[in-house]
């Protein structure tokens, strides 16, 4: 090789290597500003820091979370009262029969699945947590039936720790927002939790979930129904990935 092109080469690699480190940098950077943004819009819009769910205690709570798969926060609703008055606490449902629960939750979806950890998860807190919810992600993550959503919802509305909630609403508005490129709540978990700072985590999710269920609905959000609805606040600088 003439000394002359490798001398070129030679000026030139450095040049490629930092840019190759610059730019997840860059792109990291721009995208916290972004999410720095979309709390500062969403927050002051959605200030309630607080499930839809209706329950009365944690134990309610992470019942009512795991009756929520494939069902609205409306159906569960309507179904747990009833529910908790026949079993309220984790000694009442343990000893329940699986057939009764069944038939107490059989308007939502898969309620014979629901109905056997729902009585598998109160044994487990009657007979290893002393008939409590336990206050831990690890703990709470061995109940059957409870994931990570369902955890960070416990621990940050019964026990004041900060929890990123990606439930459907959370996961279709971050994917629309350009956060993260993947339909997989374990990884936009780990993505806001990059860029959002720990203390907003809780308020990031509920703002971003209001904003999810209400405005960047699934099948017809803001910026595309616009002539019948409000104009979506986030419109200036949401990329709208997989909208155009």
């Amino acid at each position: 090789m003439p000394p002359t092109m490798q001398g070129r080469m030679a000026a030139r690699w450095p040049k490629v290597r930092v840019w190759t480190i610059l730019r997840p940098m860059i792109r990291r950077n721009e995208l916290a500003l972004r999410t720095s943004r979309i709390h500062e819009i969403l927050q002051p819009l959605w200030p309630d820091e607080r499930p839809l769910l209706a329950y009365r205690s944690p134990f309610e709570l992470v019942c009512a979370v795991a009756l929520s798969a494939q069902c609205t926060d409306e159906q569960v609703n309507k179904a747990t009262p009833a529910l908790f008055e026949l079993w309220p606490d984790p000694a009442g449902m343990a000893a329940a029969r699986v057939e009764d629960v069944e038939a107490a939750i059989r308007s939502l979806g898969f309620f014979r699945t629901k109905a056997r950890h729902l009585i598998e998860a109160a044994k487990i807190m009657e007979g290893r947590f002393g008939g409590s919810v336990p206050s831990t992600m690890e703990e709470l993550l061995e109940l059957p039936g409870v994931g990570r959503k369902t955890a960070n919802l416990v621990l940050s509305a019964c026990f004041g720790q900060p929890g990123i909630i990606v439930d459907t609403h959370v996961l279709r508005s971050c994917l629309r927002l350009g956060i993260g490129p993947k339909a997989d709540a374990a990884d936009m978990e780990k993505r806001i939790s990059e860029l959002v700072p720990r203390e907003n985590w809780t308020s990031f999710s509920y703002a971003v979930n209001r904003h999810g269920k209400f405005v960047c609905t699934a099948r017809k959000p803001a910026c595309v129904a616009a002539s019948t609805r409000p104009p979506c606040p986030l419109l200036a600088l949401c990329p709208r990935d997989g909208l155009q």
